[in-house]
């Protein structure tokens, strides 16, 4: 005769039958990892930060050891990226140079997404405000990005010198002018996400009992905006990147004992016909850092969009 089957009650029987408490985070994770490119460009990512801030002390080649013998060397065992015309280890150059590249990147989006997000919660929120920043953010967005750089660097570029140093003077000039040039289009996007979200029925609610107004903004209204802040600060990144590059490339950026990857393009322009490794191992870290925030951005917007399924 069989024996009879277990019946669970009571909070056994909950247990047995409930599934795992899910979050947005987690169910964010989830589906990012299914999103081949976004996960590719993650690995690729850390690989080359972890190489930018572990590298120097496993390759422990001065990269301002001057060596003429050594000068204008390709690709090879001793020296994996080549050498310039003083004879420094490219390698080398190109690790430090990626610290700094990748740090002005960061910094600078961390403050535009700073400021586009004070000033597009306040403009959302707040319609007596609306009008007034909003036309502040227009004049902004007129402003013709490369040029106003260019003259700003001139003027402010010496002073900022004496005051700071050679290399973190012109670190906080460029984080500086990076991120206050490219904080409109978030605070357009978190302005618009405010106007929806302020009429919903759980703000009415924090309204009713009580709750000041920057409480609403910072615990209830924001929390549901970081996920569009995240992308946009994700592509901000490589925009940023990009946007060193270029500067140091015209000669504008961080002095010459500075190797960041656009300087040590400028060095190379000259060079190219005889030495295309000097310039092709810093443009190839740029490119690959670049795409690789990209795709992950690709995949947070997929990842963080309601109506994908997880």
């Amino acid at each position: 005769m069989a024996a009879p089957a277990t019946q669970l009650s009571g909070p056994a029987a909950l247990s047995a039958f409930s599934r795992p408490a899910r979050s947005l985070w987690g169910d964010a994770w989830h589906q990012f990892r299914r999103h081949r490119l976004a996960m590719a460009g993650l690995v690729s990512l850390i690989f080359l930060v972890v190489a930018t801030l572990l590298g120097p002390y496993v390759w422990t080649v001065s990269t301002s050891e001057i060596d003429f013998t050594q000068s204008l060397l390709g690709p090879g065992f001793a020296h994996p990226f080549g050498t310039d015309d003083l004879g420094r280890d490219l390698l080398a150059r190109a690790m430090s140079g990626g610290r700094v590249s990748i740090a002005v990147g960061v910094s600078a989006v961390l403050l535009a997404i700073t400021l586009g997000t004070t000033i597009g919660s306040l403009a959302g929120y707040f319609g007596k405000l609306d009008n007034p920043l909003m036309r502040l953010t227009d004049v902004f967005l007129s402003l013709p990005v490369l040029p106003l750089l260019l003259v700003i660097i001139y003027l402010f570029k010496d002073t900022l010198r004496q005051l700071f140093g050679a290399e973190a003077g012109v670190f906080i000039m460029i984080v500086s002018v990076i991120g206050i040039l490219n904080w409109m289009p978030v605070a357009r996007l978190v302005r618009a996400s405010f106007l929806s979200l302020k009429q919903k029925e759980f703000v009415e609610a924090a309204r009713a009992i009580g709750d000041p107004d920057m409480r609403i903004i910072i615990k209830h209204i924001l929390p549901n905006v970081l996920s569009p802040v995240l992308v946009a600060a994700t592509i901000g990144v490589g925009n940023a990147i990009l946007t060193e590059s270029t500067l140091s490339f015209l000669g504008l950026g961080f002095p010459p004992d500075v190797p960041t990857w656009g300087r040590l393009l400028f060095d190379a322009q000259n060079y190219l016909d005889f030495a295309p490794h000097w310039a092709l191992f810093p443009g190839l870290c740029i490119f690959v850092t670049v795409l690789s925030i990209n795709f992950i951005g690709d995949g947070l917007r997929d990842a963080l969009d309601p109506r994908k399924s997880s």
